[in-house]
């Protein structure tokens, strides 16, 4: 019993685990009874199963606010804020991947999920190794708070470029120094397919395979904005990581809701740029000009809510009645190293 009060990067290893628990329960809940099978998720469903997910996330922030007060409470929520408003950018990312790869519908889900496992795994070891950088030099936090502000400077003021992916590195190192099948093989990242050459069986990726390796590069390009991000708005361990995630589990959901329309949210890259600059000035701020005194949690809350909130509204008026515009992932089609 006292290990599970026992302090784990500022907090009772009780709070981690009950948080464990839940993702690995909405998990298994998702694609053991949910998505058994593969099958295209409609708009609809999609909506449903994202209120769904967005109802347990706001639940586990109130329960947060219960059992450490509302200081950490609303930190939750302005890190889960952040984090979602993020994820439409990632969202389109997402869909330009799966179209270069021409990954069906019905396979993107489970894609999606097990990508979903990478990014807990990936961001745990992010925000760990930032909390360790933080705790040993406090500093750190000006040059995430720079870092902030360059970046909502730079996505201001930056024009919409198509991701490049048939010129990724690490598609180029796979195609290359692995076998890759040209067609999918169902929701499988591997098989065994004869060599074209000596006609035994080798080991080979499927195009799945590759679409989830550059979905996660993707997420880790995002992360740089949003890790920081929530770093300057609390150094509580407990915080960034679990409202980082509990905006990710649902992304999957939203995916196929949001894919269908990302293009109504064009402008609310502005916005997520003028959040960018807010939360990191705002460190300068309680630092020399509050004296070192925390600025306003509940101030810090409903500045990121008003502005990402203003931002979706301006992009659905602006954009109301346009027609989806055709967005090719890049020229060209994938070219894997043939294995059949």
């Amino acid at each position: 019993m006292e290990l599970l009060f026992a302090d784990w990067l500022g907090t009772p290893a009780w709070f981690w685990l009950a948080f464990l628990g839940l993702v690995i329960a909405l998990t298994a809940f998702d694609l053991g009874i949910l998505h058994k099978e593969d099958r295209e998720m409609g708009i609809g469903e999609s909506l449903k199963l994202s209120a769904f997910y967005i109802g347990v996330a706001l639940l586990f922030g109130a329960w947060v606010w219960y059992a450490r007060g509302p200081e950490p409470g609303m930190q939750y929520y302005t890190g889960f804020f952040i984090e979602k408003a993020l994820s439409i950018d990632n969202v389109f990312v997402i869909s330009l991947i799966f179209s270069y790869f021409a990954i069906p519908p019905r396979y993107q889900y489970r894609a999606l999920l097990w990508g979903i496992v990478a990014v807990i795994i990936l961001r745990g070891l992010m925000i760990a190794g930032g909390a360790a950088l933080v705790q040993e030099a406090y500093w750190v936090l000006y040059l995430f708070a720079a870092f902030l502000i360059f970046t909502g400077v730079k996505m201001f003021f930056a024009g919409d470029e198509p991701m490049d992916i048939a010129n990724n590195p690490v598609v180029r190192f796979i195609s290359t120094h692995l076998p890759v099948t040209r067609e999918l093989h169902g929701q499988r990242f591997f098989m065994r397919v004869p060599d074209a050459k000596t006609g035994k069986l080798v080991l080979a990726a499927t195009p799945l395979f590759l679409a989830l390796v550059v979905i996660n590069l993707a997420d880790l390009v995002f992360a740089i904005d949003s890790v920081p991000a929530i770093f300057a708005i609390t150094t509580d361990t407990f915080i960034v990581y679990t409202s980082n995630i509990m905006a990710i589990l649902g992304l999957r959901a939203l995916y196929f809701a949001l894919a269908a329309m990302v293009h109504r949210f064009h402008y609310l890259k502005y916005a997520l740029a003028m959040v960018l600059i807010f939360i990191g000035t705002k460190i300068f701020v309680a630092d020399f000009v509050l004296g070192g005194g925390k600025f306003p949690p509940a101030l810090s809350l409903g500045v990121t809510f008003a502005l990402i909130t203003a931002g979706i509204l301006y992009s659905m008026w602006k954009t109301r009645g346009e027609p989806e515009p055709d967005w090719p992932a890049s020229e060209g089609s994938p070219d894997p190293k043939r294995s059949e």
